[in-house]
């Protein structure tokens, strides 16, 4: 194996053997920016790391914050399947664990790829080949031991358009549900990679991933018409349209929305968009104030302006919808003085209520 130490300058990592790692090497070979770099750290001890200033800061496994720059050094370590789920491992992470052995455990080829901090690629599973080929490629049997990462496939799928999933991979996740693996899929989980793959350049793809392995049926089977949902997602993204956004379109055809945001445990900006999309889209071609001004109060946009207008944004995208319309008629109400309509109404407070709806509607009527 190769054993360079660090000599790239950085005296907290003098004489360790320390690897860039993961989707900062894989992006540097797409000609992308990398993100956030991922460090193992090979040959060393969580002693050897405390002594040098590295922060712990992991919890199953050994992770550490660079005294100085913060990022992340996770000792090389192994796993070995003990439980059914993601939670279902140990790990040993020994000074004896070879870099090699690190990325065998890692869930794709195009993620198991090196770097030393001089820039020399150690790529053992050929990762760099399947960069160049754009697939996605389990690294061995041991993907099947993680539900999370037929999820994790969905989203990468999402992300990189132009990759293909080998078909070798897609029948092991096949397996994997049938298996019954997915079943072990915690809320928590699948929510942060569903989230991550609506929000990636073609969400669309995520769904075709987990409908194939049969894992959609399995996380969502509430979900309705997935196909015209998902081409309603890729416009979406092309629109840039916010998360609660793409995820009340992700719903917007099924009649339990609320059951899939409870099994989700979305957060409630996003499944206040699902419950409230229907609604707009039934009524955003209102022509007539008192249809325009009930819609505006029925969504609370006089409290949530911002909410609204990002709510006629998702419906903007499967339905004609006039947004700088919506966006005057929503100033316009919330522009009036309640407090001088109240002062006129003070010798009578039960007429407030009316005269604030008449000044209300005598806007909308103006515009």
């Amino acid at each position: 194996m190769n054993t360079a130490t660090n000599d790239a300058g950085d005296p907290d990592c003098d004489g360790l053997q320390v690897y860039i790692v993961g989707g900062a090497v894989r992006d540097a070979l797409l000609g992308q920016p990398a993100g956030d770099r991922d460090w193992v750290v090979v040959g060393a001890t969580p002693e050897d790391m405390a002594r040098r200033g590295f922060i712990p800061v992991g919890g199953d496994f050994p992770v550490f914050l660079h005294p100085r720059t913060k990022e992340e050094y996770a000792l090389a370590r192994t796993e070995r399947k003990s439980g059914r789920g993601y939670k279902g491992f140990t790990f040993y992470t020994g000074a004896d664990v070879t870099l090699e052995q690190d990325l065998q455990r890692r869930d794709l080829t195009v993620n198991a790829i090196a770097r030393t901090p001089q820039g020399q690629l150690l790529d053992p599973l050929d990762g760099a080949a399947d960069v160049r080929a754009r697939v996605l490629r389990h690294v061995g049997e041991a993907f099947a031991e993680d539900p999370v990462r037929i999820l994790r496939l969905g989203r990468f799928a999402a992300r990189f358009g132009d990759f293909t999933v080998a078909p070798e991979t897609l029948a092991l996740c096949r397996r994997m549900v049938d298996e019954g693996e997915a079943d072990a899929l915690v809320p928590e989980r699948v929510w942060k990679e569903l989230s991550r793959g609506l929000m990636a350049a073609t969400p669309s793809r995520m769904l075709d991933v987990l409908a194939q392995s049969g894992a959609l049926a399995r996380v969502m089977p509430q979900l309705r018409q997935a196909d015209t949902v998902s081409a309603d997602l890729d416009r979406a993204a092309s629109l840039d349209v916010p998360l609660p956004g793409r995820y009340a379109l992700l719903c917007r055809l099924s009649s339990e929305r609320d059951a899939i945001g409870r099994q989700l445990r979305v957060p409630t900006d996003c499944a206040d968009h699902a419950r409230l999309l229907p609604r707009v889209l039934q009524h955003a071609d209102a022509s007539q104030p008192d249809d325009q001004l009930a819609l505006i109060e029925s969504c609370d946009a006089l409290r949530k302006p911002d909410r609204y207008l990002s709510l006629l944004q998702a419906a903007a995208v499967v339905a004609p919808v006039d947004l700088p319309a919506w966006q005057r008629r929503v100033d316009a109400v919330r522009g009036i003085d309640a407090g001088a309509i109240a002062r006129q109404c003070a010798g009578d407070p039960a007429k407030i209520k009316p005269a604030l709806q008449q000044a209300r509607l005598k806007v909308l009527r103006d515009l």
